[in-house]
């Protein structure tokens, strides 16, 4: 036995025929450049106990974030709008007084935030439906509550 070709350690029922050793070497390369992901193409149904899958985009919020996050890219457009509208303004001229142009470019942002509060007050009561199968008393009344005072004195009233 030379110690170039077979280690002299090997049991006689581990050696592989020449054969044997090309197909395992064959397996070990395939495995070692074989994907490790895969995608399934199948289609998703429309309907049914699909779970929903967030889209490309802004990311999934409530109603109420993704309004508010319109709002504030709406109102910093107006700001940078205004602003770079002064900016320009007063360099081209080179006598334009900072005072004025910020009065001047100030009132429409102002403006339009005013009127985005009193939208969002205005907005209509939601329907509210309820579904009751015995006898139902419902009190539908609203209590105002206001504290006043140094020593907080509560008066509440209906």
């Amino acid at each position: 036995m030379s110690s170039d070709t077979t280690p002299a350690t090997v049991h006689p029922a581990t050696q592989m025929s020449e054969a044997q050793a090309a197909a395992e070497a064959r397996r070990i390369i395939a495995d070692a450049y074989r994907p490790t992901a895969y995608r399934d193409d199948t289609p998703v149904p429309a309907h049914g106990d699909t779970p929903p899958v967030a889209q490309p985009g802004r990311p999934p919020m409530s109603q109420g974030a993704t309004d508010a996050s319109v709002l504030m890219l709406s109102g910093a457009a107006a700001v940078s709008a205004t602003g770079l509208t002064a900016a320009v303004l007063m360099y081209v001229s080179q006598f334009a007084d900072p005072v004025v142009c910020g009065l001047v470019f100030g009132a429409p942002t102002a403006l339009v935030l005013a009127l985005a509060r009193l939208a969002k007050r205005a907005k209509p009561a939601p329907d509210v439906h309820h579904h009751y199968t015995g006898p139902v008393h419902q009190d539908r009344r609203t209590v105002h509550s206001r504290t006043t005072g140094l020593w907080a004195k509560t008066d509440n009233q209906q």
